[in-house]
């Protein structure tokens, strides 16, 4: 007994220690844009918190087994009904923020009713459909998107009289929202209805004989992930000051899908992975712009190859190899 309590004893300190160890990382990995004297840099970890909450969104449809193709949409929404309630209603920000969200969650909740009972292709294609449906509807409708040439002048965000303003206060909030985003999702995955996501993930029939309500369940992820990515629009459309119908065309879909796969859709890490690595690419290849899709390409099939679950597998594909060779 004795022997028993000593092991849990020890367990509960070395993973107290490693709870320490990556608290600290990820505090100096946190505060390090905020030291560096290049303005760019910080840019870039603004625009990866921003990336890390859209992702959020569509790793937590993943976990119920689809994967929408027009998750750009849900942000484009939440985007331009923020800076329409700010610009032309004046609502204060973090109203106009809320129902913003509010707004995306409830197309989500309309449209998820219905096209959330189909399965694999078909499921991509409508979603792609909606993607460029919305797309169109804001090119289309220049009284009030303003087309073409978008609207412009977004004031930043602020919250009580306090203005975000500069790139240093817009990187705190955008932590902040980021991190929260990690934190709700690492709570959804230790819930009954997480663990419920999971099951349907990995066999939506057997989970519906199980006793779940399946497509309810799936409803849920949708419109919960789908009110996330409209946050990540609001704090884009106020970060950038700007926003048209192009800024949310098929190719952020597209990337906010590639981010989740190679950071690992099926971890609650993932989001962040796959947004820390893949943020910077596209200036770090701005010098090969013709050449960097292949880039990707190559390097999407790599992972998918060696790492099916994506970069996170690969501290624990690091250290099997390391077992195998020291023995």
């Amino acid at each position: 007994m004795s022997s028993v309590v000593a092991q849990g004893v020890a367990a509960g300190r070395g993973w107290s220690i490693r709870t320490a160890v990556w608290a600290i990382v990820f505090v100096v990995a946190a505060a390090a844009p905020l030291l560096t004297p290049n303005a760019f840099h910080l840019h870039l970890a603004v625009l990866v918190c921003l990336n890390v909450i859209i992702v959020s969104g569509l790793a937590l449809i993943s976990r119920t087994g689809q994967l929408s193709f027009g998750h750009g949409a849900f942000v484009a929404i939440g985007a331009y009904a923020a800076v329409l309630l700010g610009t032309k209603a004046g609502w204060p920000f973090w109203l106009a923020a809320i129902a913003a969200v509010l707004c995306a969650a409830l197309v989500a909740l309309a449209l998820g009713w219905v096209i959330l009972r189909l399965r694999g292709v078909y499921f991509v294609l409508v979603t792609f459909a909606f993607a460029e449906l919305v797309r169109l509807v804001l090119l289309e409708w220049p009284g009030v998107t303003g087309g073409a040439n978008g609207i412009s002048g977004i004031a930043p965000a602020s919250l009580f009289g306090y203005a975000f303003d500069t790139k240093e206060r817009f990187y705190v909030l955008a932590l902040v929202v980021a991190a929260s985003c990690i934190g709700m999702l690492y709570r959804i995955s230790r819930t009954p209805a997480g663990h419920a996501f999971d099951a349907i993930c990995e066999n939506a029939a057997l989970a519906e004989a199980s006793g779940l309500n399946v497509h309810r369940l799936q409803v849920k992820a949708y419109v919960i992930g789908s009110g996330v990515a409209g946050l990540g629009g609001v704090l884009l459309a106020h970060y950038v000051g700007f926003v048209s119908p192009e800024s949310f065309n098929t190719a952020l879909s597209v990337a906010v899908i590639v981010m989740l796969v190679i950071g690992g859709r099926e971890s609650v890490w993932g989001p962040l992975v796959g947004a820390v690595l893949l943020t910077p690419l596209p200036e770090l290849f701005r010098g090969a712009v013709q050449t960097q899709h292949i880039f990707y390409g190559i390097a999407l099939i790599l992972i998918l190859r060696l790492l099916p679950g994506g970069l996170v597998q690969l501290p624990s594909a690091v250290s099997r190899l390391w077992k195998r060779a020291v023995p």
